[in-house]
């Protein structure tokens, strides 16, 4: 490990050696590292909504709210009456955030196989059969599979990435850099069916419909293309990281805490055996599982028998699943291996990761504030509506207009981060729009997906992007939003630019986007 640690140093050292790019990566960095604190950022940025929202309560817009069909009116946040109702409901915009719940649920079982050693035990037997020139791309590959498993990827495989780079003696923040690009950048990049799928297949069907009320769409519209786009970003984000990311950052320093870090061992005789019992019985509660799913008549599908819905207790499910995969072959290992020796051992080792959880929970609670008040305000909604309206007036040629729809959802993804509320607002605009020049819905769905997906890195505002955050000050104290947006920009430029151009390309082709779906309408 003395190679990374070895050159003490900021990003910046690099300029010289590196050119142009990277002086604009460590221009984007200071300035980004110059912002204040995300918390206070947040903070300053729902100031700043409520003025503009009192400002801009009063004016009159003609874009009509494409769900209710009623003229968009900004609510003034500073009214008494809004403010009051804002204070009133502080406490449950907080505890009612959706990420914070799956964050801390998740790390607690997580946390128990991380201090028992279980974690680090596993990451070192994979390594030992991993190729090293392989595991940059194994592990984005994981991080886009780990979609289905809805935000498991944020809480989960992001921290393993920057734990699997160090123990292999690669730098930390290359492996969370890699897997974030994978989980988030990666988001519409899935061989395998997940719930987002239907999700954004019932919006499409629905804005549809106000063409052709008898149409139906299936909701694997899009999964040949998003297999497809598995393979094109896995082979992206391997080159991006290996020859552009890491050799940024040989120059900076790991000034992280030494017993915060997974130590570098081999494994001892009983932490082998140890390794296979927790192992064993991790399989047999997934096989468990399996078999409780596979049944029709199962209690975690839905009314109709589905698995992937999202109003299936499975999906519904995913969290505490994930902490009962971990915690208990977690706990397993810590007394096998010698670790623990007593239940309060299991407590402490909960009681330490929510300790290193404190600077997240802070966090969290402005980030909550905040996009409740952008919400509330009605800018959201305003911002998507007028930029769909501007570029269906441009009337522009089929690839342009679809390279212009991916830009604009790319361009709203920093503003508005939930893939299903931005789709909610924008499918009734765009799928109409594009089914009257001969654009079928799945298309357009497509093209949505590559703009929501490519610029869900570069955004503070994606509510998991402090967590990413955190992740890093493990390994390098100082990393502010600006290192992680720098880190993350080249992934989101060239995901944007080389996604669009092989939808673009995929489309020319006449490939099939998905099942029983179609590239023109009708």
């Amino acid at each position: 490990m003395e190679n990374i640690q070895a050159n003490p140093g900021s990003a910046n050292d690099g300029v010289a050696k590196n050119g142009w790019v990277d002086r604009a990566l460590n221009f984007i960095e200071v300035v980004g590292n110059r912002l204040p604190d995300p918390a206070v950022l947040f903070l300053l940025l729902m100031i700043v909504i409520w003025v503009l929202s009192w400002l801009l309560s009063g004016v009159s817009f003609d874009s009509l709210h494409p769900a209710t069909g009623e003229a968009i009116q900004v609510t003034n946040l500073l009214s008494g009456t809004e403010f009051a109702r804002f204070l009133s409901g502080m406490v449950t915009t907080f505890t009612g955030f959706a990420p914070l719940g799956v964050v801390l649920v998740a790390m607690l079982g997580v946390g128990v196989a991380e201090q028992s050693g279980f974690i680090n035990a596993v990451l070192k037997k994979l390594l030992a059969v991993t190729p090293q020139m392989l595991l940059t791309p194994m592990l984005i590959l994981v991080a886009i599979v780990s979609h289905t498993a809805v935000d498991a990827g944020y809480v989960l495989v992001i921290p393993l990435g920057g734990v699997i780079f160090y123990a292999a003696g690669r730098h930390p923040l290359a492996g969370i850099a890699a897997a974030f690009a994978g989980v988030s950048g990666g988001f519409s990049a899935n061989f395998v069916p997940s719930a987002i799928d239907p999700l954004l297949q019932g919006f499409t069907q629905s804005a549809a419909q106000i063409v052709n009320p008898e149409i139906q769409l299936n909701p694997l519209n899009n999964w040949f293309f998003t297999s497809a786009s598995c393979l094109v970003i896995t082979l992206l984000g391997w080159w991006l990281t290996d020859k552009v990311i890491e050799p940024r950052l040989e120059s900076v320093a790991i000034d992280g805490d030494e017993k915060d870090m997974p130590a570098i061992h081999d494994l001892g005789g009983r932490e082998k055996k140890a390794l296979y019992l927790s192992v064993a019985v991790m399989a047999a509660g997934i096989i468990g599982l399996v078999a409780w799913m596979l049944p029709e008549t199962s209690a975690l599908r839905d009314a109709g028998g589905q698995l992937a819905s999202f109003s299936a207790p499975a999906m519904k499910s995913i969290v505490p699943l994930i902490f009962l995969l971990f915690i208990i072959p977690g706990v397993v290992f810590g007394y096998a291996a010698g670790n623990f020796s007593k239940s309060k051992d299991v407590i402490d080792a909960m009681s330490k990761t929510m300790g290193s959880m404190a600077y997240y929970i802070v966090m969290a609670f402005f980030c909550a504030l905040f996009i409740s008040e952008f919400a509330r305000s009605g800018l959201g909604t305003l911002l998507s509506v007028e930029g769909g309206s501007l570029l269906a007036a441009m009337n522009l040629p089929g690839p342009v207009t679809l390279m212009g729809i991916i830009l604009l959802v790319a361009f709203v993804n920093l503003f508005v981060g939930s893939a299903s509320a931005k789709w909610a607002l924008l499918a009734p605009i765009f799928v109409p729009m594009l089914m009257q020049i001969g654009f079928s819905p799945d298309l357009t769905q497509a093209a949505y997906r590559v703009g929501d997906s490519s610029t869900n890195i570069i955004t503070p505002l994606m509510p998991y992007f402090p967590l990413v955050v955190v992740y890093c000050q493990r390994y390098v104290k100082s990393t502010g939003i600006g290192t992680l947006v720098s880190m993350m920009l080249p992934y989101s430029l060239v995901f944007l630019v080389c996604w669009t151009l092989f939808l673009v390309i995929y489309w020319s082709l006449g490939m099939p986007l998905g099942l029983q779906s179609s590239f023109t309408y009708p």
